[in-house]
């Protein structure tokens, strides 16, 4: 009798070591990863006719798991957290998690409604792409939550390895298929490199949540000290593969042509969403204490990519296939030069700069995913990705150009798109903010450059076309794409305090 009531005694003192999960805050992530797995199973079962239903189940699933971040609009809510320490939690639901969880699932529901015709038209395996497609958005949903370095290693290896199937989903093409191997070497190597430098911090810290890091990282043994600094600079150089960041982007020109149009897409925003909100969180949360190291490494990796990408996109024949996929690319290197710069200068002026790199994303991937959905709608009728092809389109599909036009113009920064103007006026303001005179000074630089090979674009929209036009009637998800991005992007030019309302003041819970 009297070990029992020792036993019950001992019992009721020890903490639990049960966690507490909050399924509304995790919704997003799980409703996603729910819908990806009906997906495949029904695939099983579906006769080779019903499998469009698929397409419709995954567009639908998107939306639900959108919709349910309005109920967390608060920005207040956290889960799975350490029974001995409640601030210290593997899943956060703040504002920055809800923004850029928004940006993941809005941009995975556009690709979805480019890919409903996409799959049918090339006969690529719906069961499997929709599953890939699904858990990759799952995997990028989970990103911006997680607060722990191993869930943030986990929910970038859930978002990328989906995508080199879905690269080199074409089968038996060879563009494809070499696009997808260089995806997979390059994104490996950068996962092996990031892991290694886990593996230091931790070893360094004894910590894996973000918190805790930043925290033990303000005091590490001087012993410690040399591979606490291995370990910052290997995790970011792991981040800087995944955000594209030169010398990291040799695999993105490539990657665009050979993946499916609808992918390039995907992997141009939401790709690129991931990388940066993972080194948003490892950066800011916790390394600020070398923040005199991570600062001016990304302030010359930001001068370097944008430089880099804004040069290889200005020399882009406008007759060469796949010019325009190509030109994308590269102009999507030269933006995520943009998008590093308020994140170096948060190593100088505070963590708030963060909110000019999420503003600049929002923008960035309305209008380029608009761009893709408009390629995707041109290469129906000319299948070779030239920019020559685009001549006089505005005489063949007037609203489709305008569209285009207007994203293209966003891209460059001019009315007007005056969204691209404001983002990138946001940003520019954070490298003087922070000091950074010489980063602001190249970035008008890479600016005025960029205005060049969008212009000229621009302008082949609306020149007169040469021989027949052929003119085929848009499929409606495609259309419905392009139209939800015209419209957003207009819609915030109009009212461009929208975003700097969203992303003013501390996005961050803690």
């Amino acid at each position: 009798m009297t070990a029992t009531t020792d036993l019950t005694v001992l019992s009721a003192e020890a903490p639990s070591l049960v966690q507490s999960v909050d399924w509304l805050a995790i919704a997003p992530v799980v409703i996603t990863a729910a819908v990806g797995l009906v997906v495949l199973v029904a695939d099983l079962f579906l006769a080779e006719r019903h499998k469009p239903a698929l397409g419709w189940i995954s567009v639908a699933g998107l939306a639900v798991a959108t919709a349910t971040l309005l109920p967390l609009r608060a920005g207040d809510r956290a889960t799975f957290c350490l029974t001995g320490d409640p601030e210290a939690c593997s899943y956060f639901a703040d504002h920055f998690t809800l923004v850029i969880q928004f940006l993941v699932l809005a941009g995975a529901l556009v690709t979805a409604l480019l890919s409903v015709t996409a799959v049918r038209d090339t006969r690529m395996p719906a069961g499997e792409y929709w599953f890939l497609l699904l858990s990759s958005a799952a995997g990028a949903a989970l990103l911006p939550a997680s607060r722990d370095l191993a869930t943030l290693i986990v929910a970038l290896e859930v978002a990328s390895l989906p995508a080199f199937a879905l690269v080199g989903m074409r089968r038996g093409d060879r563009l494809s298929s070499e696009a997808a191997l260089k995806f997979f070497l390059s994104s490996v190597t950068a996962t092996a490199v990031s892991l290694m430098g886990v593996s230091f911090v931790y070893a360094a810290t004894g910590s894996l949540h973000l918190t805790q890091v930043a925290d033990r990282l303000e005091d590490v043994p001087g012993q410690l000290d040399t591979l606490a600094m291995a370990g910052v600079a290997l995790t970011l150089v792991g981040f800087a593969f995944k955000t594209a960041a030169v010398p990291f982007h040799f695999w993105v020109p490539d990657t665009y042509v050979g993946a499916p149009l609808p992918i390039a897409g995907y992997l141009s925003v939401i790709g690129k969403a991931v990388g940066f909100t993972g080194l948003i969180l490892v950066t800011v949360i916790a390394f600020p204490a070398y923040s005199d190291i991570w600062g001016p490494a990304l302030a010359v990796l930001a001068a370097l990519t944008m430089t880099l990408g804004n040069a290889a996109a200005l020399r882009q024949s406008p007759d060469r296939p796949n010019s325009a996929v190509r030109l994308l690319a590269w102009s999507s290197v030269g933006q995520a030069g943009y998008l590093l710069v308020p994140i170096a200068a948060a190593a100088y002026s505070g963590r708030d700069q963060i909110g000019s790199t999420v503003a600049y994303a929002l923008m960035y991937a309305a209008v380029n995913l608009g761009a893709f959905a408009v390629a995707a709608l041109v290469a129906r009728t000319k299948p070779l990705h030239r920019i020559s092809d685009y001549r006089g389109l505005y005489a063949e599909r007037p609203l489709a150009a305008l569209s285009l036009g207007f994203f293209l113009l966003c891209l460059a920064g001019l009315p007007p798109g005056i969204i691209g103007l404001f983002a990138k006026v946001t940003v520019f303001r954070s490298a003087v903010d922070a000091g950074l005179g010489w980063l602001a000074v190249v970035m008008a630089i890479n600016v005025v450059i960029a205005l060049y090979y969008y212009l000229r674009w621009t302008a082949l929209l609306f020149r007169t076309p040469e021989g027949a036009q052929t003119r085929t009637r848009a499929p409606w998800p495609v259309a419905a794409a392009i139209v939800v991005t015209a419209i957003t992007a207009v819609v915030l030019s109009g009212a461009p305090e929208l975003i700097l309302r969203v992303t003013s003041g501390s996005l961050f819970a803690q």
